[in-house]
């Protein structure tokens, strides 16, 4: 019983309308721990922009949700903030925090993600690094196409999907089941 007041209440706070802070904040700790993964560094150096989520909180039991606020950038300054929600329905149990980064191939990947509402389709993968970058591992299927030696597709800042590469770092928790598709973001420009 208590476990799904939990739960209730977790997804009241997840999905609630909130008004976000729209200043920006300094997330270089989780971009200098996305920087020194081997597997995600060269993009850092090839692609247009990136969005970076410091937090995303994920939790269900059966019904489950996640959310996190995050920073877009274009040359190293930051464009505007972004909210990531996501809601499910189907086999997940527990919780999870974890780190996000999308690489935004060039400016029309950008200019996508950044329109308004976006959303990832069921063909979205994200990879799954450590933050000792000596393993990894894909979501959905997808295999990192880097060792820890730094070679491959992603050391040459290739392996973009419609012009964008999603890496996930994950801080805490267990769950049975950490997808990107379905997740929809907004993104609300600096002012």
């Amino acid at each position: 019983m208590n476990v799904r007041r939990g739960l209730f209440a977790f997804l009241l706070i997840v999905f609630a309308p909130v008004t976000w802070s729209q200043e920006v904040q300094d997330f270089s700790n989780t971009i200098n721990t996305f920087r020194e993964i081997p597997q995600v560094a060269p993009y850092f150096d090839s692609a247009y922009g990136y969005a970076v989520w410091r937090t995303i909180g994920r939790g269900g039991i059966g019904i489950g949700g996640a959310t996190g606020r995050g920073q877009v950038y274009v040359g190293g300054n930051v464009t505007g903030f972004s909210r990531l929600i996501d809601i499910s329905i189907g086999f997940q149990l527990g919780g999870q925090a974890y780190r996000q980064i999308i690489f935004f191939q060039n400016q029309a990947a950008y200019d996508d993600f950044t329109q308004g509402n976006f959303e990832f389709d069921a063909q979205a993968s994200a990879v799954a690094v450590t933050a000792s970058a000596q393993a990894s591992s894909g979501t959905q299927g997808s295999q990192a196409t880097a060792g820890a030696t730094g070679t491959g597709t992603a050391a040459a800042g290739g392996g973009y999907q419609a012009g964008m590469r999603i890496f996930t770092i994950a801080t805490g928790g267990l769950m049975y089941q950490a997808t990107i598709a379905g997740q929809k973001y907004s993104f609300n420009p600096v002012e």
